[in-house]
């Protein structure tokens, strides 16, 4: 059977008990008493409600409202002594301890109580006693009872505005520590879109033809293989440069030199002369009525899903043509890549599915939208087509 124990009194709460009884006992050696005349006249009976007072001190903190009602008890025997100050002193202390220590409602109900004691024994002694010096009994019971009790409730207020304003320092401490982790995640999201838009296209191009140089016996063919592998080595190589340099000067804005919608022909005739062994032809449409610049967040997004699309089309079309088309219908810019659906032969290069997951991550962050998948072409085959509308005013920046 499991017994219950006690909580062990605090020892700034025995050495509390233990100078107030010992002070009392030295006050009633010394013959010091607070009244005479009294009910109980023998000097040793002020001694027993000094005993209660002082041991319920080891219980000012673990129950602090049964120590105010046992003390008041307390108090009130010792009023028919002779009387002990430390008893007293000990009662008000009691009073402080319940409303400081107590619950919630007891801080409340305390020191309206006290007061509402205050007011009635001073009306109550001036109806019965008709002199002004009766105003002092209510000065006593003020400063045993009130005063305690609303010293108590300024002490409470005080502790609890101190451990509201702890917990909302260790709340902001705690927000600013996520604030600083999403942060962090969304710049290595970011700079991970970069590093594969940048490099996979160039590497995509290189681990195919140089499985066909390493496949297909012919002088020519391996020769042409090796330009294209050179070629896309120096330009990854720059690309990579440009992002470590990012990357050391810790800038979270965008390059300088990011690509706009003005490069796309440049990067459509590099992915022509890329595929052109896997028997792709690449082209590319601008049907936009009024061609101009947009903001760069756009272009860049833009042009990203054009390089991946075209990277997937290194890497999976058939042979056939790969179409790259830009239009604007209103406020969206309409980005849209397609190459023929189907089985290839030859060298490929395998796919790790982050290049979608990017894409739609550049199309989130500017609030628009996007679709890959199979569709039908116009002349009856499957195509796989990937198209993105994008938003173009200034102020888009996510949602």
């Amino acid at each position: 059977m499991r017994v219950s124990t006690l909580p062990r009194p605090h020892r700034h709460d025995v050495l509390l008990a233990v100078f107030g009884l010992s002070g009392g006992l030295l006050l009633w050696l010394l013959g010091l008493h607070l009244q005479s005349n009294r009910v109980l006249t023998a000097l040793w009976v002020c001694l027993v409600p000094l005993a209660v007072v002082s041991g319920l001190e080891l219980f000012r903190r673990t129950a602090p409202q049964t120590g105010l009602v046992v003390g008041t008890l307390a108090l009130v025997a010792d009023q028919f002594t002779v009387g002990n100050l430390a008893t007293v002193l000990m009662f008000t202390d009691l009073v402080y301890a319940a409303v400081l220590y107590g619950k919630p409602s007891a801080a409340r109900r305390i020191p309206v109580t006290t007061f509402l004691i205050t007011v009635g024994v001073t009306i109550g002694f001036l109806a019965w006693f008709r002199t002004p010096q009766a105003l002092l009994i209510g000065v006593v019971t003020a400063m045993v009872s009130f005063l305690p009790a609303l010293t108590a409730v300024s002490v409470r207020n005080h502790r609890d505005a101190a451990a509201t304003a702890r917990l909302h320092a260790e709340q902001t401490a705690l927000l600013a520590e996520m604030d600083r982790a999403q942060a962090v995640t969304a710049e290595r999201a970011r700079m991970a879109r970069e590093l594969h838009d940048m490099v996979a296209n160039h590497l995509s191009a290189i681990a195919i033809h140089s499985t066909a140089a390493l496949s297909i016996d012919d002088p020519g063919t391996s020769r042409e293989a090796l330009g294209v592998i050179r070629e896309n080595s120096v330009d990854g190589l720059a690309e990579m440069r440009r992002l470590i340099g990012l990357l050391r000067t810790g800038d979270t804005a965008e390059p300088a030199a990011s690509p706009t919608l003005a490069s796309l022909d440049a990067l459509v005739e590099q992915a022509r002369t890329n595929a052109a062994s896997s028997g792709l032809g690449c082209s590319f449409e601008d049907v936009r009525e009024e061609p101009g610049p947009l903001p760069a967040p756009v272009e860049l997004a833009a042009y990203r899903i054009v390089q991946e699309s075209l990277t997937n089309a290194l890497k999976h079309a058939a042979p056939g043509p790969v179409t790259v088309r830009l239009g604007q219908c209103g406020r969206l810019l309409t980005v849209e890549v397609s190459s023929a659906l189907g089985e290839r032969g030859g060298p490929r290069a395998p796919g790790s599915g982050a290049g979608l997951v990017g894409m739609r991550e550049r199309v989130a962050l500017l609030g628009g939208t996007i679709d890959a998948g199979p569709s039908a072409g116009s002349g009856g085959g499957r195509i796989w087509r990937v198209r993105a509308e994008l938003p173009v005013e200034e102020g888009v920046s996510g949602r």
